[in-house]
């Protein structure tokens, strides 16, 4: 049995000191809305208490789906880079960035770059994205779909190119046998929702799932807890996005309580057997409970 953990929306708090150059850019919008509403609901605290709460399950391998800092400042990269060597060594974890981290123009190399061995892994070309991770027979497949984008918006973007390389790494890992896990940080269905925080070209990420398959896909984003699927090669892929490991444990409502997600995974004859467990904080408790155990395959 392999077991994968699951976190995302990290949004590092509090905000390192923020200098009024780094403000003349989209960052103005992010940092007001810090001010006026994010660092009344990020807790870092809460944020320690999940990933130790993660570590006693002893998982194989941990995920993260990005959103590690709030602006892209060069302190907030640092300062994910050791809080991803707290989670784990390289070797067993791996990230999927989000919008966050590429907040400004510039700034997704540099965190791509600190963040190093977190953000590498086997790969069919000369492009970082997708990589490739293997433990046992389940692969990680790490896609981007965070680019800079206007003020207000919050969108990815998932191109024709990507789209090619996925399709021929999940076919690759197909044939040879693999429990193939996709890792995106915006998810895959919501053109039917505002375009200003979507996923633009999320068509082709589904095209590529459908014409070469997958096990499993894993998203963050929108700070809720998801369970849905989209058309693969031989059925339905389940998608499952986690709610943001950044949110505080309050009872003011919004967004779900800081939560990470746990699989266990194994091959059963000629066929997989997968179950989810959701683990996270109560509105009004400050424990972290089992909220949602359920078999997947």
């Amino acid at each position: 049995m392999i077991t994968l953990a699951h976190m995302s929306d990290i949004h590092l708090a509090p905000l390192p000191p923020v200098r009024a150059r780094d403000l003349l850019n989209k960052r103005i919008t992010g940092f007001l809305n810090w001010k006026l509403k994010r660092q009344r609901t990020l807790d870092g605290e809460g944020l320690n208490t999940l990933v130790r709460h993660m570590q006693a399950q002893s998982p194989d391998f941990v995920a993260v789906t990005g959103d590690l800092v709030n602006l892209a400042l060069d302190a907030e990269i640092n300062t994910a880079y050791n809080w991803l060597q707290t989670v784990g060594e390289p070797e067993r974890v791996c990230v999927s960035p989000g919008n966050h981290d590429a907040y400004v123009p510039g700034q997704l190399e540099k965190a791509l770059d600190r963040w190093n061995g977190y953000a590498l892994g086997e790969t069919i070309d000369e492009y970082r994205f997708p990589f490739v991770r293997r433990v046992g027979e389940m692969a990680i497949i790490s896609c981007n779909s965070a680019v800079p984008t206007l003020p207000w918006l919050a969108a990815g973007k998932f191109e024709a190119d990507q789209q090619a390389r996925l399709t021929r790494i999940l076919r690759l890992l197909g044939d040879a046998g693999y429990f193939r896990i996709v890792l995106i940080h915006h998810p895959p269905n919501q053109e039917a929702s505002h375009p200003r925080f979507g996923l633009w070209g999320a068509r082709n990420f589904r095209k590529a799932i459908a014409d070469a398959g997958a096990e499993l896909i894993l998203h963050g984003h929108t700070h809720k807890s998801t369970i849905y699927a989209v058309p693969g090669k031989t059925g339905d892929v389940p998608v499952i996005g986690v709610a943001a490991a950044g949110t505080a444990q309050n009872d003011t409502g919004g967004h779900d309580p800081a939560r990470y997600n746990l699989f266990k995974i194994e091959r059963v004859g000629s066929a997989w057997q997968c179950t989810l467990r959701e683990y996270g904080f109560q509105r009004l408790s400050p424990d972290i409970v089992l909220r949602l155990s359920v078999r997947i395959y």
